[in-house]
């Protein structure tokens, strides 16, 4: 069995005597039956993610995935690709969005080199970033495959071997991207994964007109058409008209979800990652937590087809692992509810 292989084949069930304890617990806690809603359904769902009645996720970790995409050079985005490395500097400095909120939320930042158009290398030897550069950024989409299937069978791998590194200081798992572009091939992705058409889930991305809008629905099209990608086989989907940093999204929650650990899908392009990390293994979506819903059309699609409903409802559409952060305070305060509220008994108070 290759590394894949060996990531689905450990990925198992919610436990379902941790699930049954913690459901027993919050319905006996000081307060009307399931008077803290869906904070409650998420506590029960992390008792059997993590197998724990105290489910642990004070060590929080949001992995942002960079990489670059040849589709930028069919102008489907309003910033030129060299903004993504310029980005990359920016994280590590703490000065992008992600930082300012993961301080808030308590978590760190891990940014990861998946294949960005640019020289990374004085940043990822002195520790500051992981290097699992596949190439410097995919092939245009829009006239053939973006990438290999080997070089998507690496991408995902890559993905696996970041949340294996991180697994034993991580409880909390948060995604995110930085690549221009990649709500192109994200959209690429959500039109095969769900059958809907290219221009129900493709929207302005970083906030393009009327025109380029029309323009990337179209460059999408012609992907799809050019590619034919297979909506049964998640990889040749990925390769066709995919990223790497969506393809490490989506080893990154496999891997943390065969480590038992939860992970907080943030937004469009994470979610993207998403569906294929479900087109992969549909067991992995049992460790996703949608952070949040996006402005961007197609993501409400592609979370129904995971099943997910968002925690948050924003308008937020920066990325980077932004929702996820806002995100990790209704996890914690999921977990504080179920372990530090006091049951009727407890509290020797009388119940209905």
């Amino acid at each position: 069995m290759n590394r894949l292989d060996k990531t689905i084949a450990a990925i198992s069930p919610h436990d379902t005597a941790s699930r049954a304890a913690a459901r027993a617990r919050l319905e006996q806690l000081t307060m009307p039956h399931w008077a803290m809603g869906r904070l409650m359904d998420l506590a029960e769902d992390l008792a059997g993610m993590t197998g724990s009645v105290h489910p642990p996720v004070t060590r929080k970790t949001i992995v942002t995935m960079a990489g670059d995409h040849g589709v930028a050079a069919s102008g489907v985005s309003a910033y030129p690709q060299e903004v993504t490395v310029q980005m990359v500097g920016n994280f590590v400095n703490g000065g992008a969005g992600v930082n300012v909120l993961a301080r808030l939320a308590g978590a760190r930042v891990v940014v990861v080199d998946m294949g960005v158009a640019g020289d990374l290398s004085a940043l990822a030897a002195a520790g500051k970033i992981i290097s699992k550069r596949v190439a410097p950024g995919t092939a245009n989409l829009a006239t053939g495959p973006a990438m290999t299937h080997e070089q998507a069978i690496q991408a995902v791998g890559a993905g696996i071997e970041v949340a294996r590194e991180l697994a034993e200081s991580t409880d909390l798992f948060g995604t995110g991207e930085m690549g221009i572009g990649n709500t192109t091939p994200s959209s690429a992705i959500v039109a095969v994964l769900t059958g809907e058409s290219v221009a129900t889930v493709t929207g302005r991305g970083t906030g393009i007109q009327d025109e380029q809008l029309a323009h990337k629905i179209a460059v999408i099209e012609e992907a799809l058409r050019v590619n034919q990608p297979d909506a049964a086989d998640g990889l040749d989907v990925l390769a066709k008209v995919g990223g790497f940093e969506i393809a490490g999204i989506a080893g990154l929650i496999l891997g943390a979800a065969a480590a038992r650990k939860p992970v907080l899908v943030d937004g469009f392009i994470s979610t993207a990652g998403a569906l294929v990390a479900q087109a992969l293994c549909p067991q992995s979506v049992d460790y996703m937590i949608a952070a949040h819903q996006s402005v961007e059309q197609g993501h409400r699609v592609a979370l129904e087809k995971l099943g997910k409903l968002p925690m948050l409802d924003l308008n937020l559409r920066l990325g980077e692992g932004t929702g996820a952060a806002l995100a990790m305070h209704h996890v914690e305060a999921a977990v504080r509810i179920l372990t530090e509220v006091a049951t009727f008994a407890e509290a020797s108070v009388s119940a209905a």
